[in-house]
């Protein structure tokens, strides 16, 4: 009847942990032993850990790791056989580092291997029975069919802590990896993402705000083999510290006031993914320190825990500082930045891409007007010509604000001059040159070169690339824009 009731109380559990809990605390229970535990067992280091225990001492047993190959439970691995032990001082295979640790004194146990499918996931062992001498060979036989029924019941929880860990980072992840650009910059930036993809290192990516470095890390992670699993982005400066370090790590049921039930931190959903870490340098000393050690060692504990969790994440930083001023004023750690600064790559701001604009217009047209239920707008040359001669302080963001805005404001599907900001007009050059089309600005250099390369490329895609429309439209022969497409090396985007 105890068997029944104790194989009830396991199954109703989905929750891991609680698993865990339930299968050490009616183990004891069935048994009558002093105290319990689950070790599973971790093939790729090939170490037992101790994830719950009932009885003495119970709470300094969790986390603790020793070899596989040591105590009677790593015989229990080995074997795949329950193991009975009447006075462990007289059995060669007990480990008596545990019982230093904890002050516990073992007389007898014993271990029952979890097996599920034909794969050893861990150990149920007993300690010490009560008010006897000595555990019997009923006790052995009834706990190997306990640990049957716990095998079971772990496998269910694991593959439902997979399946929710994975659903739960997806949901927070980009849906859209596409970097939009052709200039050789972009490029540039694009082809590092690529090569970087191939490898687990550490990524730092610096730009100023709003120049996309979150995209550039979600395209990264696209490019990865870890392109399946979820990919988490937390900004670190949204949070005080108090709470960043929860939600990194998370938190353990009354580890504070308001932790009603335990929370997994954003390390533990990407598990087996990547985590986007922006704003890092406005991490505080104390969380430096803990990012470190996952960094160095990939394990962490949550806050008010005692349990050590290990973590496999490709992890993604940026800033929109230079860290090494911030290192030089003993703001950040220099062994972080180090940790960090592995393969840094720099995303640069719109101002010094400005060919990319009418492709980065295009874009975000065609996202925001279905959502206003508008047509997607067209951009008028003169138009264009204010959004070129714009410095654009907030990058990739300000502009995409700024065609939400005059995808609303603008008549007849087509934005002009007066439906920028005042901003964007009053930055914009007033002398004109003769670019045989009827329109320009007067810029030098390479700002010219940039202008006359986004008015081709605006005419190419607003005639889907048909090259005797586009140079109608741009009131110049095929052959001369042939030429420039070859000149600027322009390309069909993909769609």
């Amino acid at each position: 009847m105890a068997l029944m009731d104790a194989s009830a109380a396991i199954i109703s559990e989905l929750e891991l942990s609680e698993v865990f809990q339930r299968i050490a605390e009616r183990a004891a229970a069935v048994i009558d032993a002093e105290g319990a535990s689950v070790i599973l067992y971790d093939p790729d280091n090939h170490q037992l850990v101790f994830h719950s225990a009932v009885g003495p001492q119970a709470e300094l047993l969790i986390g603790q790791k020793f070899s596989a190959d040591l105590g009677i439970a790593g015989q229990t691995i080995k074997t795949r056989r329950a193991i009975r032990v009447d006075d462990v001082t007289k059995n060669r295979h007990f480990f008596a580092g545990i019982d230093a640790l904890t002050h516990i004194h073992t007389s007898g146990l014993i271990a029952a291997p979890l097996i599920h499918s034909d794969q050893v996931l861990g150990v149920v062992e007993v300690i010490n029975p009560k008010g006897r001498d000595r555990f019997t060979a009923r006790d052995g036989e009834l706990i190997q069919v306990f640990a049957n029924l716990a095998a079971a019941a772990t496998a269910s929880a694991q593959a439902y802590d997979r399946v929710a860990r994975d659903n739960r980072g997806l949901r927070e992840s980009m849906p859209s990896a596409e970097v939009i650009g052709q200039s050789q910059v972009v490029r540039h930036v694009t082809e590092l993402c690529r090569k970087v993809a191939l490898s687990n290192a550490t990524v730092l990516i610096y730009g100023e705000t709003g120049t996309g470095k979150e995209l550039a890390s979600n395209a990264i992670h696209s490019f990865s083999a870890r392109r399946d699993k979820p990919f988490i982005a937390t900004n670190c400066a949204a949070l005080p510290e108090t709470l960043l370090e929860s939600e990194l790590f998370g938190h353990e049921k009354g580890a504070f006031t308001d932790a009603r039930d335990r929370k997994l931190g954003r390390f533990e959903l990407a598990d087996g993914g990547t985590i986007f870490l922006d704003e890092i340098g406005e991490l505080k000393p104390d969380t430096q320190v803990k990012l470190l050690r996952v960094l160095e060692e990939r394990e962490f504990v949550r806050v008010g825990g005692t349990q050590t969790i290990t973590c496999d994440v490709r992890i993604i930083a940026a800033t929109n500082r230079d860290l090494t001023v911030e290192m030089d004023a003993g703001r950040f750690r220099a062994d972080l930045y180090y940790r960090l600064n592995i393969f840094p790559i720099t995303v640069p701001p719109l101002r010094e891409r400005l060919e990319d604009l009418p492709l980065l217009i295009d874009h975000f047209g065609r996202q925001i007007a279905p959502a206003l239920g508008v047509a997607t707008p067209k951009v008028s040359d003169e138009a264009m010509s204010c959004l070129m001669g714009y410095h654009w302080p907030g990058n990739i963001r300000e502009l995409r604000n700024v065609i939400e805005r005059c995808t609303l404001l603008c008549s007849e599907g087509q934005i002009e001059v007066g439906d920028l900001p005042p901003e964007v007009v009053a930055a914009s050059p007033h002398q004109q040159f003769d670019n045989g089309g009827g329109g320009g600005v007067a810029l030098g250099g390479s700002r010219l070169a940039d202008h006359e390369r986004a008015l081709i490329l605006k005419a190419l895609n607003e005639c889907n690339w048909n090259q005797s429309a586009a140079a109608r439209k741009l009131g110049i022969s095929r052959d001369h824009l042939r030429y420039r497409v070859k000149k600027y090396d322009l390309t069909r985007p993909d769609r």
